[in-house]
């Protein structure tokens, strides 16, 4: 009994051994160019998608690429263009061609632009998220020198409390995981060999990460309004209806942690040798919602002092019922005519 137990114990320390070995080896652990545990959550991700909408279904299969990027796979090299925003700009639940992104794509191609706008928008991201982009994502990929990168913002900084996002960045912009627990599991999956060889395998034999996700945007939508009387207030309006300064006195703190992420992002993007370019959002309430005004405010004067290139959406949008889902994204129609509302001056940047 004894000497079974002795050889189960050596053989488990081998096994230990040999797994230390290959991580030593073959792992990521000594390696500064590798993705950072971030992206390891947001590469070579496949999952199948059902779109139910006007009696129509649209099946699509969503796709990140090894870089981190929705989409096929393409050479961060020739990469000229990007919009990086949250799960708004994403849009995993809809077909490429129906996201913001894809909406663009064909209007360049209608203007024989040769440019292409590469979807990086990751759900949750708030400004915090962006700046950890340029600090962990980007300066991993070779040759990464887009000639415009487009900010798609606002609405997951006015949703996460200022105190939660504080607590993960430092005073210089750097992006710092406060629990311990966490910052463990990050290195692992940021430099397990066996942990990449897992998801290159999922990526490459499976079709999905999970079963296929159905959305029936028609019953969301509907469910969504039920009982309510749709409302939506404009930009012009709303700025007689509350007092803006006052506004600004009452979301100052969040004002300033966004205005300050803002310049962090600009300075981000021309270390790249980029063109950035602001675009605010609104929610299905419009210039309802008090806080979300006072952030796209605030961003559309700070751009102009700065002389920041911006867009002011929020101005220019009058929403209906059916552009959006739920609260905060956009159906088909609802994407496509902020396409209509942003491509003009979006392309007198471009050209």
């Amino acid at each position: 009994m004894i000497k079974i137990l002795k050889l189960t114990l050596y053989n488990l320390l081998f096994f230990l051994v040999t797994i230390i070995i290959i991580e030593l080896t073959f792992g990521y652990w000594f390696d500064k160019n590798n993705l950072g545990p971030y992206m390891r959550e947001h590469r070579m991700k496949k999952v199948e998608y059902s779109l139910q909408y006007k009696g129509q279904t649209f099946d699509h299969t969503y796709k990140r690429n090894y870089h981190g990027f929705r989409g096929e796979e393409i050479n961060p090299k020739n990469i000229q263009a990007i919009i990086i925003g949250g799960s708004t700009t994403d849009e995993r639940y809809k077909p490429e061609e129906q996201t913001i992104t894809g909406f663009l794509n064909k209007k360049l191609l209608q203007k024989n632009i040769n440019l292409k706008i590469i979807n990086a928008g990751i759900e949750g991201q708030s400004t915090l998220g962006h700046i950890f982009n340029f600090k962990v994502w980007f300066p991993k990929l070779k040759e990464f020198k887009p000639k415009y990168i487009i900010f798609y913002i606002g609405i997951n900084d006015f949703l996460t409390p200022v105190d939660q996002l504080t607590e993960y960045q430092s005073h210089d912009g750097h992006v710092v995981n406060p629990h311990l627990n966490e910052q463990i599991k990050d290195n692992i999956k940021s430099r397990s060999i066996f942990y990449d060889l897992l998801r290159k395998t999922k990526h490459k034999y499976y079709t999905s990460d999970k079963p296929k996700v159905i959305y029936d945007f028609d019953h969301s939508v509907e469910k969504f309004h039920e009982d309510k009387k749709y409302k939506f207030l404009k930009y012009d309006n709303a700025l007689k209806i509350y007092d803006i300064k006052e506004l600004m006195k009452e979301n100052q703190k969040k004002i300033n942690y966004y205005l300050k992420n803002i310049d962090i992002l600009y300075n981000e993007a021309i270390k790249l040798e980029a063109t950035p370019i602001f675009i605010n959002q609104l929610d299905h309430e419009g210039n309802y919602n008090k806080k979300l005004l006072s952030l796209n405010y605030a961003l559309i004067n700070h751009c102009k002092k700065k002389n920041y290139k911006c867009i002011d959406l929020a101005r220019k949008l009058e929403g209906q019922k059916d552009y959006w889902w739920d609260g905060t994204h956009t159906t088909a129609k609802g994407s496509e005519v902020i396409v209509d509302l942003i491509f003009p001056e979006l392309y007198s940047y471009m050209r």
